[in-house]
């Protein structure tokens, strides 16, 4: 066989031959722009030829800081393709780690969107090695001092870049973790990592796009390279809606009820928010809806289809695994006794390339029996072996990445998730799921959102505490609440405090930030209601 190396240039050429009057679409308000992939190829091409100008080498850092966009995607395809390093930078970050992941991946130019420039701008002088900040867009500037405009900078440039031949195994692109304890730490995805990841997202068993598709990529282009969603939609030659800002509601209603997308990616909060919006939403196109960064509700995934007739698919992944490790349809040969609800709840089934095993505490590799519960560990080709700059050997175990979920796997390869380690309630010697606890919360009718976190008790160690916000107009009472779940989960799970806020506190990526929540209860933040358990 012929020794080709597997690059993500492969990836731009075959998108732009092959599927060149594919569109991106950038959402802007009151309309939108298009492109066609031979457009963005060829404006790619006058980036990497603007960066090269600009002393830009191979392997050099490049960090963006911008929306889902045309522009993000243009140096989704310049910035590895030339062998510089795509280093997404999270726009939601506090800036103190925003400035830290700057300075630790050693960033030389930063592209930053108009509209962001004062996010930029707050730690600009805490910045040690950027050189060149780039600007895509309007936008006051001063605050940067210095700055190049992104059109300028490719209008200087003629079209054709020749994309240099690169060790597939070298750096490609860059992202930090979430850093909900401690500093972020980054992972490094090489060319090759990438293209794999790529294809297994082409498989049919798993999102197989197809250039008949439209999708709507929300979840963002800096949260592990948006899922990997642009390089497959690239090379599917499926049309791409970038949604930039507009995320939330009403706008996102107003992009499926006009654009009609066939697919769309975004974190469950996202979804639970469209589906209580009160205003219609033409789902007529949709063929799926993808979801992942926290486990999904049975209550919002049976709410999607009544109203919408739409399906939630589950998928499971971290930025250290690229993210893809896990995603899934009920299959078609079921396990007696379970209907098709029994394979939507859960987190996925591990993808092709991937192996997943679940790991007690005494590092014994527990069965595949659906029921043993233990730590979930991962390992395959674009699964991070280590991080950048930071060993951090408590994560690695024998060669397999632990990825702090703890939950089981059945003998058909579906991932059911208990918790994250850090999260589980352990009360009286015993493990209460705080994903479980609240997915039951969240199927009440007049609960909007729920999360559960563990808080210190005399007797039992911990007891779970599950903070409620209620749906607009709705007053809710703990002792129904505790009613409603006796049936619903195991009765010592049987939550006695109760909180309601308005509003859970949420990471950079969307999920429930508990880390806040747990400090919030320290700090005497929460009215805590009491309620007598049922004897």
């Amino acid at each position: 066989m012929q020794d080709a190396p597997l690059l993500i240039s492969n990836i731009l050429r075959h998108g732009q031959l092959t599927h060149g009057e594919s569109q991106v679409i950038t959402i802007e308000a009151g309309g939108h722009r298009s492109a066609t992939f031979d457009e963005v190829a060829g404006r790619a091409e006058k980036l990497a030829k603007a960066l090269r100008r600009l002393g830009v080498k191979d392997g050099d850092r490049v960090g963006t800081f911008c929306w889902n966009n045309q522009g993000h995607m243009e140096a989704y395809l310049a910035i590895p393709c030339m062998g510089a390093v795509l280093h997404t930078l999270n726009i939601r970050l506090p800036a103190e780690q925003l400035a830290y992941v700057i300075n630790h991946a050693e960033d030389r130019v930063i592209i930053v969107d108009g509209s962001l420039v004062p996010l930029l701008a707050a730690v600009k002088d805490d910045l040690k090695t950027v050189e060149t900040i780039i600007v895509v867009g309007d936008g006051d500037t001063s605050a940067l001092g210095e700055t190049l405009s992104y059109e300028a900078l490719l209008a200087a440039e003629e079209p054709g870049f020749e994309w240099p031949d690169l060790d597939e195994r070298s750096a490609a692109a860059m992202c930090y973790t979430s850093g909900t304890t401690g500093n972020p730490k980054g992972v490094v995805y090489s060319h090759r990592s990438t293209w794999l990841h790529t294809m297994a997202e082409q498989a049919a068993s798993s999102i197989g796009m197809t250039e008949e598709d439209r999708i709507l990529i929300i979840v963002p282009m800096f949260h592990a390279n948006a899922w990997g969603t642009p390089y497959a939609a690239w090379l599917a030659g499926t049309d791409m809606l970038m949604p930039q800002m507009y995320l939330m509601g009403e706008h996102l209603a107003a992009i499926f009820n006009e654009y009609h997308p066939t697919l769309a990616c975004g974190v469950p909060t996202i979804w639970n928010g469209l589906l209580q919006l009160d205003k219609p939403v033409d789902f007529s196109s949709v063929r799926a809806i993808t979801a992942g960064g926290a486990a999904v509700p049975q209550a919002l995934i049976e709410g999607f289809e009544k109203r919408f007739g739409a399906t939630i698919i589950q998928g499971w992944g971290m930025t250290e695994t690229s993210p893809l490790a896990a995603f899934g349809l009920p299959p078609a040969r079921r396990l007696e006794g379970h209907d098709d609800m029994y394979y939507k709840i859960k987190a996925g089934r591990v993808v092709p390339g991937v192996e997943i095993r679940v790991v007690a505490e005494d590092g014994s590799v527990l069965p595949n029996d659906g029921t043993s519960v233990g730590e979930f560990e991962a390992r395959g080709p674009w699964v991070t072996g280590s991080y950048y700059k930071d060993e951090d050997p408590d994560r690695f175990h024998d060669g397999w990445l632990r990825t702090g979920d703890v939950g089981c796997l059945d003998e058909q390869g579906y991932m059911t998730i208990s918790d994250r380690t850090k999260d589980v309630i352990k009360s009286g010697g015993e493990w209460i799921s705080s994903v479980e606890l609240e997915n039951a919360v969240m199927a009440y009718p007049d609960v909007f959102e729920a999360a559960v976190i563990a808080v210190p008790d005399h007797k039992w160690s911990e007891r779970p505490l599950v903070a409620v916000v209620p749906k607009p107009g709705k007053t809710l009472d703990p002792s129904a609440l505790v009613a409603f779940l006796k049936d619903r989960v195991p009765r010592w799970w049987l939550p006695e405090q109760w909180a309601f806020i308005e509003e859970i506190p949420k990471t950079s990526v969307g999920k429930f930030d508990k880390k806040v929540m747990r400090a919030a209860f320290a700090d005497g933040a929460y009215a805590v209601h009491k309620v007598d358990l049922p004897k």
